[in-house]
C-alpha cells in the first residue's frame, strides 16, 4: 500500500529519512527548509512538527544521529553549510552547531556508527570532506580530507561489527567527480585520514556510495553508482586489507543512476534513476545479484489513485 505525506513543501523535494524508531520522518527541499513529520503504523499523524529554517539555499540531504545521542538531525545545503540541529523540547528544535567553511556545494552528510561516537561527515563540491565529531564540553572537532577528487558528491561510513569497545579504524568512502570511489581510513595515533584505495573503472561522475550492512558477511561490500547508468558492487578481498575488487556490475540501466541504498540485513540494493525509477536487487546464492522487481512514477500515482 502506498501512502502519500503532505509535506507542504514550495519546491522539489530532495531528501527524506526516518529517524531510527521510524517515528519520525525528515524532508529537504529546495524551498530552504527541513521538515519534520510525525509516522504512527506508516501514517502521518498531523501537520508537520516543525519546520527547520536557517539555509539560504535547496537543502540536499538530512541525517539522523543514533537516539543515544537525543533527538539530533543534520542538514547540508547549496549554501555551503551544515547544520545540526537537536530538538530540546516536544517539536521545540535549536541549532547546536553550524559548519560553513566550506567554499563549494555540501552534497551529502552520514552520522558515523554510534560507537565511535558523535561525528558527521560532509562531502563537498569544493573536493573536500569534513568531519565534524563532537566532544565532552559541549564543542565540535573539525577535521577535512583533501580528497583531489575535483567535487565530492556523497559519503557513507564502514559499518561497526566490534560493539562498544570499537578498535578497528573508521573507515569512510566517497563518491567523486573524477569518476572515482575512494576509501579512507582513521588513524588514531597521528589523528588523521588517509586514502587507503581508489576505485576507477566508473566512466562518468559516481553519484552514490554506500557501504553495506555488515550482518554475517563474509567481507566488506560498497555499492557505487554513476552518471555511466551503471551500478558496480565491490568487495575487499580480505577484511581490513583494502584491497578491492568490482565483484559485479549491474545491467546498465535507461538513464543516469543517483542514489543506491542497502536494506538493513545488507542483501538487498535498491537503485533510484534518473528516470524516475526505482529497482531492488536481491543478493543470490551464488553471489550475484538478481532484479527483484522495480517501481516508476506511473506505478506509485496508479497505487495512490
Amino acid at each position: 500500500m502506498a501512502v502519500t505525506i503532505e509535506t507542504q513543501h514550495e519546491d522539489m523535494i530532495h531528501d527524506s529519512q526516518f529517524d531510527y524508531y521510524g517515528s519520525k520522518l525528515a524532508t529537504a527541499s529546495s524551498d530552504k527548509t527541513i521538515r519534520i513529520f510525525a509516522i504512527t503504523n506508516g501514517q502521518q499523524t498531523a501537520a508537520p512538527l516543525a519546520i527547520l529554517t536557517g539555509h539560504e539555499g535547496p537543502v540536499w540531504q538530512v541525517s539522523w544521529a543514533h537516539p543515544k545521542w537525543g533527538t539530533v538531525i543534520a542538514s547540508c545545503s547549496y549554501d555551503r553549510k551544515v547544520i545540526v540541529w537537536k530538538e530540546l523540547n516536544p517539536s521545540t528544535w535549536q541549532p547546536v552547531f553550524t559548519h560553513s567553511e566550506h567554499v563549494g556545494s555540501v552534497n551529502s552528510i552520514a552520522f558515523c556508527p554510534h560507537e565511535y561516537g558523535l561525528e558527521l561527515a560532509c562531502a563537498s563540491s569544493d573536493g573536500t570532506v569534513s568531519l565534524l565529531a563532537h566532544r565532552p564540553d559541549d564543542t565540535w572537532d573539525v577535521k577535512t580530507i583533501e580528497t583531489k577528487q575535483v567535487g565530492v558528491n556523497a559519503v557513507s561510513w564502514e559499518p561497526c561489527a566490534s560493539g562498544e569497545d570499537a578498535t578497528v579504524p573508521k573507515r569512510i568512502v566517497t563518491a567523486g567527480c573524477d569518476n572515482t570511489v575512494k576509501i579512507w581510513s582513521f588513524d588514531a595515533a597521528a589523528q588523521s585520514w588517509s586514502e587507503t584505495c581508489a576505485l576507477k573503472e566508473h566512466s562518468d561522475w559516481v553519484r552514490d556510495v554506500a557501504w553495506a550492512p555488515n550482518m554475517c558477511m563474509p567481507s566488506a561490500m560498497i555499492a557505487s553508482c554513476s552518471q555511466d547508468k551503471l551500478v558496480k558492487i565491490w568487495v575487499e578481498n580480505e577484511p581490513g586489507s583494502n584491497n578491492w575488487t568490482c565483484k559485479m556490475t549491474l545491467p546498465a540501466f535507461n538513464a543516469p543512476v543517483w542514489r543506491v541504498s542497502w536494506s538493513l540485513t545488507g542483501n538487498i540494493l535498491a537503485v533510484s534513476c534518473g528516470d524516475n525509477s526505482v529497482t531492488l536487487w536481491k543478493e543470490a546464492v551464488a553471489g550475484d545479484f538478481e532484479k527483484l522487481s522495480d517501481i516508476t512514477e506511473s506505478d506509485v500515482q496508479q497505487t495512490v489513485q
